[in-house]
């Protein structure tokens, strides 16, 4: 493959598996550059963590709070995990750039965004490609507000409400009692192929939702459609040295499932936990890949603090566990892809840097990982355990081997 090579010198001194697990848009400080993004100040962790005393022992056990200083988890003499940050160096601050950047993807221009909605001749070609009878909305809105505005209309009139938000995103809201799922998944395909061409966003998202008119609810049936990724990033680097890569949650979709060998349905934090222990206890070797979608999807830009800060225990509570399913020869890494300060203005994702912890029962601990120049360290990294070479990032593998 072109820009990767092979090298699998000593490979028995390597991890055997490495876990990568994304706190979606747990950010830990703005960036330097973050008021250019109109993020001054955005600190997601931070201000969680001020809220209120929080109890993450385990997080703080792996080096939360030697990161910089939190309120309420201060930093350990000899933690037994590695920690550090990265920046994210590409050109955006959501879901598909912040995953991509993390195989080694890292984008100079940004996905196009639509805040005042999407152009008329786009949406009559969605219109007369799906056989809908129209739209409703075209507008930046969150998205249970905007079921909330015009639910009754959509289940009236059976139009699909198209919405978007500060991200790169065309996102298609039905009632699933009137658009059946797999209408709904088979519409969103078609927007997909429309929006890969002048229109390239990031993703194309089905919201389903059921209930009644002043009592509709998103279902946990989202299914997310990303532009496909360059084929020169870790997934497919791993798997063409027929390696697993074992995604979780929404992992697949981000990458348009390129590299994936398998794929793990979870749609809340709970099921990516189970599943991700249920990956570790299966006998493979490379890469398992796991997003927990709640703290970006339910509390950062629902801007519920309260929410986030009880997803985060429950999140560290669950660590033991995760830890118990890791064979001797495994590493963990927990990073995020981009902020979500639920404190901040607006309900927008925020331009922080992204938390590094790494975790092994035979890694080497408390080594002080820096603030790393992008979040495509972390793919270099798996890359190099695997006598791989990806063409963005550095590695930080030598600091942690035993």
């Amino acid at each position: 493959m072109k820009n990767l090579k092979s090298d699998m010198e000593n490979p028995s001194k390597n991890f055997h598996r490495i876990l990568l697990i994304v706190l979606d848009g747990a950010g830990i400080g703005a960036m330097p550059d973050a008021p250019e993004w109109g993020d001054a100040g955005s600190d997601t962790l931070g201000h969680i963590l001020e809220s209120r005393e929080l109890r993450l022992p385990n997080l703080q056990r792996y080096g939360l709070g030697n990161v910089r200083p939190l309120a309420n988890v201060p930093p350990l003499a000899q933690p037994d995990g590695s920690y550090g940050r990265c920046a994210l160096k590409s050109n955006g601050k959501d879901t598909t750039t912040g995953h991509w950047e993390m195989a080694g993807i890292i984008l100079e221009q940004a996905f196009p965004t639509y805040p005042n909605g999407f152009p008329q001749p786009l949406l009559d070609r969605f219109i007369k490609e799906t056989g809908v009878p129209g739209i409703l909305g075209n507008f930046a809105a969150s998205g249970t507000e905007i079921i909330k505005g015009l639910g009754a209309e959509h289940v009236a009139t059976g139009k699909p409400i198209v919405y978007t938000s500060a991200d790169s995103v065309f996102q298609l809201a039905a009632h699933e009692e009137i658009i059946p799922l797999d209408k709904l998944y088979e519409i969103c395909e078609t927007a997909r192929r429309l929006l890969d061409g002048e229109h390239k966003v990031g993703r194309v998202i089905a919201r389903p939702f059921l209930g009644e008119p002043g009592n509709f609810y998103r279902t946990e049936n989202r299914h997310d459609y990303a532009v496909p990724p360059p084929r020169a990033n870790l997934l497919p680097a791993l798997k063409d040295e027929d390696l697993d890569v074992v995604c979780i949650g929404k992992i697949a979709s981000i990458y348009d499932s390129l590299g994936v060998t398998e794929d793990l349905t979870a749609k809340n934090n709970q099921q990516s936990i189970d599943q991700t222990i249920h990956a570790l206890e299966q006998d493979t070797r490379g890469l398992i890949f796991s997003n927990l979608v709640d703290f970006d999807m339910l509390y950062g830009h629902r801007r519920d603090t309260e929410g986030y800060a009880l997803a985060l225990e429950h999140f560290d509570s669950s660590l033991p566990h995760i830890e118990a399913a890791m064979r001797a020869g495994d590493l963990m890494i927990l990073t995020a892809d981009h902020g979500n300060d639920p404190t901040f203005p607006g309900t927008d994702h925020t331009r922080e840097y992204a938390p590094l912890l790494v975790y092994g029962k035979s890694a080497r601990p408390g080594v002080n990982l820096g603030t790393r120049g992008s979040l495509a360290d972390i793919g270099q990294t798996v890359a190099e355990n695997f006598g791989l070479k990806l063409t963005a990032g550095e590695s930080f593998l030598a600091k942690v081997l035993p």
